[in-house]
């Protein structure tokens, strides 16, 4: 197979929660330590960094990942879900992995994968795991996909865990309430490793800090501590949070890597240039100015709305578009009613018909047309904008995908 019709292959033969929501989602970690033994425990032949929570998993990931590159390291990144192409998952130095190494691995390996009915997430975790391995990376950051004590990337052990923090998202498989989905999430806590929470509230900190002493891994809580500010490519007020999440990692990494005030300067001001992230408060335009970001639960939705109420607008206009397991109750209701939505499906199979989000919406006193594609929404809004309007374009990560 050529890199499109593997690609193609690991989407369509195998379960993904990206796309297929709740058919993915296994419940132990059996299949992924299989696959391990299978390559020979490539895992253990790096270091790793493991980065769990709600929100700002690949903003945290990516701000340490720059650092490091800056520091002199070959740096390993392992983040999900991409955006545009299958590679973004799977990066060294900002590079993404080769067509070539995809189309091997997949061959060398289908009939395991197939044998054993490995999940997509599982396969493409052993994918990166071989992958950084084989090209010897002094260290990888590695991002849950969801999770985190079953999560398929918790088979590492890392120098530092963290969690960035708690919101109500992915309840069907992670419970709802803040404190079910924390104990969760803190299932990546290993013995005797240091574990730095970057958010808290008293339901969760209560849950860290037993795991914690459970573990005997020494904790951090972020929020607590001062730093100074560094000034940063990320422009997101969220942003502000997950940059004191990553200095205080930083000061663990100390102890293992030799990381200048300098390096972390540049990395802060070259994090997206030096690994391509994208959708964060994503500027696109200037006049009107246009925003996308891939914020999508209620407690990302809140941060970003709010940063839109402190510009300078004539007019607001929404692109806004989610999948069909969003709880459209605990997002809609964050949203401006004298803003125009230009309603939208993004173009997965998960994706919520733009007739039914607007319905739904219609209910909150947010009103607006629908269309047929994000893009076509997009292009409507932009017609009917002023220079001195703002365009944000969210909902999903999945809306975000098709623009950028």
């Amino acid at each position: 197979m050529n890199y499109k019709e593997t690609t193609e292959w690991l989407f369509s033969q195998l379960p993904m929660f990206q796309n297929q929501g709740a058919s993915a989602y296994k419940d132990n970690l059996s299949n992924v330590i299989l696959l391990d033994n299978y390559l020979k425990n490539p895992h253990k032949k790096f270091k790793t960094i493991h980065i769990a929570g709600t929100n700002g998993k690949g903003s945290t990931s990516s701000l340490l990942a720059s650092v490091l590159q800056e520091a002199g390291y070959k740096v390993g990144l392992y983040t999900s879900p991409h955006l545009k192409d299958f590679r973004e998952r799977i990066k060294i130095n900002g590079e993404m992995i080769t067509e070539e190494f995809v189309i091997n691995f997949v061959a060398n390996n289908k009939p395991f994968f197939e044998a054993n009915k490995l999940s997509f997430f599982e396969m493409t975790v052993g994918m990166a795991f071989d992958y950084f391995s084989k090209d010897g990376v002094d260290v990888a950051i590695v991002e849950v996909g969801m999770g985190g004590r079953l999560d398929a990337t918790n088979i590492v052990n890392p120098l530092v865990s963290v969690i960035t923090n708690i919101g109500l998202d992915h309840t069907q498989f992670l419970g709802d309430t803040l404190e079910k989905i924390a104990i969760e999430k803190a299932g990546i806590i290993k013995l005797g490793t240091p574990i730095v929470i970057g958010e808290y509230v008293l339901e969760t900190k209560k849950v860290f800090q037993e795991l914690a002493d459970k573990n005997n891994a020494p904790i951090t809580f972020a929020q607590d501590l001062y730093f100074e500010d560094f000034p940063c490519e990320l422009l997101g007020d969220y942003q502000k949070q997950n940059k004191k999440t990553v200095l205080a990692v930083l000061e663990i990494l100390k102890n293992y890597f030799s990381i200048s005030e300098k390096a972390i300067s540049k990395g802060f001001l070259k994090v997206v240039s030096n690994t391509g992230l994208l959708g964060r408060w994503q500027i696109l335009n200037l006049h009107p100015k246009v925003v996308c970001d891939t914020a999508h639960n209620s407690h990302g939705l809140k941060i970003v709305l709010n940063q839109i109420k402190k510009e300078e607008i004539n007019q607001l206009h929404i692109v806004l578009g989610v999948v069909n397991d969003k709880d459209l109750d605990s997002i809609l209701p964050l949203f401006p009613k004298k803003a125009k939505y230009y309603f939208c499906k993004p173009n997965i199979s998960r994706g919520l018909s733009s007739a039914t989000l607007q319905k739904k919406a219609g209910e909150y006193s947010l009103f607006g047309d629908t269309y047929n594609s994000v893009s076509e929404a997009y292009e409507v809004a932009l017609s009917l904008s002023s220079k001195t309007d703002f365009i944000y374009i969210g909902g999903s990560t999945f809306v975000v995908a098709e623009i950028v």
